[in-house]
């Protein structure tokens, strides 16, 4: 077996005692595997399976570790692995308790003890472990997904929200080169892992839409090629200076957020709506009791638009076109 059909099986890999090229393994819990060469040139964060069922992300993940175990892909780069969610993945479930991706960075108080807050405690500390031993090297953390639903701009990124700092044309670039075509950039926190590897952590963090979820085995149709050639680029070493680059992707920005407050929240979209769909102004977007969202922006477009989240959650975005 591979290290994912044993991840998937919730058995115990069998390590070798050491690993090609002089690398230093280190198992810091179930779907965390640090790897350190002698002299690494930067430290590359790839996470992956926060949410169970989106699979093809999980599975380019997997099959670069492993090509690292086996000693057919020999990295520069130091290298954390993270397969966020196992039970979930093991079960084909985005998530069992709570939605891991809303849980990092709270506090006790507000994410309770279940096994999601306890997860996202652990890979808040994995994260921040393996980029506290970075020093000044450039730190890059990429969280893979896929969505619930299909999208009229298929591959997107989320750019955290980065305080006091500018957004990054570099790594904008370099987004455009694995092949993402739109780049959301927030405008606030968020308790996602991205937000919080470059608010916690020093990292260059996104979030990386890859197209619909889909079972494990069955993703045949998902364009990961260009994301897959500049991960292995990034693992073997290269930094590449994207500043440049004539590809760009399309650049939106939050207008405003749709958190669903009560449950006489209503939804006016079809369960079927592709995230990028536009809206004209004037549409009566939601309805939450005597609380009324009509889109107002021209140019507006909805993402992660979802009535079945809890109470107190975001239940959309609503975005517009912008510039650097």
């Amino acid at each position: 077996m591979n290290y994912l059909e044993q991840l998937l099986h919730a058995q115990s890999p069998d390590w070798p005692a050491g690993l090609p090229g002089g690398l230093r393994l280190s198992v810091l819990g179930e779907g965390l595997l640090a790897i350190e060469p002698a002299a690494p040139v930067f430290d590359l964060f790839i996470s992956c399976g926060i949410h169970g069922n989106e699979t093809a992300p999980i599975e380019l993940a997997a099959s670069l570790l492993q090509e690292v175990l086996d000693g057919q892909l020999l990295p520069r780069a130091r290298l954390l692995f993270a397969f966020g969610n196992p039970e979930a993945m093991r079960r084909n479930e985005r998530y069992l308790d709570d939605d891991l991706n809303r849980l990092f960075g709270k506090p006790r108080e507000q994410t309770g003890d279940g096994p999601a807050a306890q997860r996202a405690r652990e890979l808040e500390q994995a994260a921040c472990a393996f980029f506290a031993a970075s020093g000044s090297r450039w730190k890059l953390h990429y969280d893979l997904h896929t969505a619930i639903r299909g999208s009229k701009i298929e591959q997107f990124a989320i750019y955290p929200f980065p305080h006091e700092q500018a957004f990054d044309a570099g790594e904008i670039g370099r987004l455009a080169a694995c092949g993402i075509e739109a780049v959301l950039l927030q405008s606030k926190a968020s308790p996602t892992f991205s937000y919080y590897t470059r608010r916690h952590c020093g990292a260059h963090g996104f979030t990386l839409e890859l197209g619909k979820a889909r079972p494990f085995g069955q993703n045949q149709e998902v364009r990961l090629d260009k994301l897959e050639a500049e991960l292995r680029r990034l693992i073997a070493g290269e930094q590449r200076d994207y500043r440049a680059s004539a590809a760009q992707p399309t650049l939106f920005k939050v207008a405003r957020e749709l958190v669903k407050h009560s449950d006489a929240f209503v939804l006016h979209l079809d369960d079927a709506v592709e995230n990028f769909t536009e809206l004209a102004a004037g549409y009566l977007l939601a309805e939450d009791g005597a609380q009324r969202f009509v889109v107002e922006e021209p140019g507006a477009r909805i993402v992660f638009p979802n009535r079945k989240v809890k109470n107190g959650l975001r239940a959309g975005l609503l975005v517009v076109p912008t510039t650097l």
